[in-house]
């Protein structure tokens, strides 16, 4: 059975070059090189969504690859993707990239210029470790998929544009579908999600911004469990310990989310960090919350072209929510849509404050009455996103498999 291998990097002439070898290695497959760290991730988990076998035997990583680097990029795959076996390609092959490498998942190092020898051994073993790895565990898709939980980033297109009560309503009725859900405030230096459900917790996401290894127990620890049985992980009280959350520290933190709940809903507030950026990169699914005025239209306008620039996250990957919405208003949703160049969600949040203020001042907004127009509106906003148990499925059979709404990047 021939050898499937992935080359990726962001060098056209260094990823030919590689391209030419590897297709000159017995058994071996070469696939069409991908050039960018989330086209990498996003061949992966299309491949995994459809079958485990479909999956690469070997990824061979170019070191000269983005946005992310290579060594957190590997350490991604490692985490998502566990039976694809990862080979970092570098000028640097000594002991210390070495070891760094191991750390974050590789299956080996190959040093530049390219050797054939030294090329053809290495992937020979990581594809004899990659396949021994597959059945030894039986082509377990749950262990194998590395597709691991759905990632959903909520933003405001400005702030008081809604995107913390919207977070927190997807997160519950996620939750309350049988669907082990986290929720995360990126918000870091103004997050007031401990606020809105009135707790007090010691730890915070700054906690495991040093840590490399995120073992289960660790996560626990900064994890914060909710009466409504969410698992919780707050913005720090002092907002200055959030520049400690780098883009490196949401990377690892997201990815162990994803391992251990089957939804991560991340609430990242109205200004980017980098950590904010990471987040809204690696999510499935992300969300960019406007209310239908032209100074909040003209904000998520900015904010679209901005990851755009940034190549975080293309217009067309991003679904914006209209909240506060009325039927008398100028700018409806369609409108809003047209001017962002974004998806649309279907659901529109109907403007109803008065709902809302009593739940909102006594920090209590998980118990928002299940008759409110407001509470319907983004519980069936997280059964059009495939939150809730059930209506994924449905919801996939609907649109001929591309999910439920909007773009998702992982499960197509």
């Amino acid at each position: 059975m021939p050898t499937r291998i992935l080359p990726a990097g962001a060098d056209p002439d260094a990823v030919r070059s590689l391209t030419t070898l590897l297709s000159q290695l017995p058994d071996a497959e070469p696939q069409p090189p991908v050039t960018d760290s989330t086209q990498l991730v996003d061949s992966l988990a299309r491949l995994a969504a459809e079958s485990v076998d479909e999956l690469p035997e070997v990824v061979v990583v170019h070191e000269r690859i983005g946005p992310v680097p290579a060594l957190e990029l590997i350490r991604e795959v490692a985490l998502r993707f566990p039976a694809v076996g990862v080979i970092l390609v570098t000028t640097d092959a000594g002991p210390g990239l070495f070891a760094a490498a191991m750390d974050s998942g590789a299956r080996g190092l190959v040093g530049l210029p390219l050797s054939y020898e030294e090329l053809a051994g290495r992937v020979q073993a990581v594809a004899q470790w990659s396949t021994g790895v597959r059945r030894h565990l039986g082509h377990g898709a749950d262990v194998l998929g590395g597709a691991g939980g759905t990632v959903v980033t909520v933003s405001g297109a400005k702030g008081g544009a809604g995107a913390t009560l919207t977070a927190i309503q997807l997160a519950l009725a996620a939750q309350a579908s049988g669907r082990p859900t986290a929720l995360v405030d990126l918000d870091l230096q103004t997050g007031d999600i401990a606020s809105y459900l009135d707790i007090q917790f010691r730890r915070s996401v700054a906690d495991l911004a040093t840590i490399t290894d995120i073992s289960p127990r660790v996560l626990a620890d900064a994890v914060f469990r909710h009466d409504t049985g969410l698992a919780l992980l707050l913005a720090p009280g002092e907002g200055e310990r959030g520049e400690e959350v780098t883009d490196r520290a949401a990377r690892q933190i997201v990815s162990a989310l994803r391992s251990r709940y089957e939804v991560v809903v991340i609430d990242c507030g109205a200004q980017l960090s980098g950590a904010g950026a990471a987040a809204v990169e690696m999510a499935d699914t992300a969300l960019l919350v406007t209310t239908p005025d032209v100074i909040a239209v003209r904000a998520a306008k900015r904010t679209v072209r901005m990851w755009d620039r940034l190549q975080i996250r293309k217009a067309e990957e991003t679904t914006v929510v209209v909240n506060r919405h009325t039927r008398s208003t100028e700018i409806q949703p369609a409108l809003v849509q047209r001017i962002t160049g974004t998806a649309l969600a279907r659901t529109a949040v109907p403007a109803n404050f008065k709902e809302l203020q009593a739940v909102v001042d006594a920090g209590r907004v998980h118990e928002l009455d299940a008759k409110s127009t407001v509470k319907q509106a983004l519980w069936g906003l997280a059964g059009e996103l495939g939150l809730v148990k059930g209506a994924a499925e449905a919801g996939s059979h609907r649109s001929g498999g591309r999910g439920p709404v909007g773009f998702r990047r992982r499960k197509e």
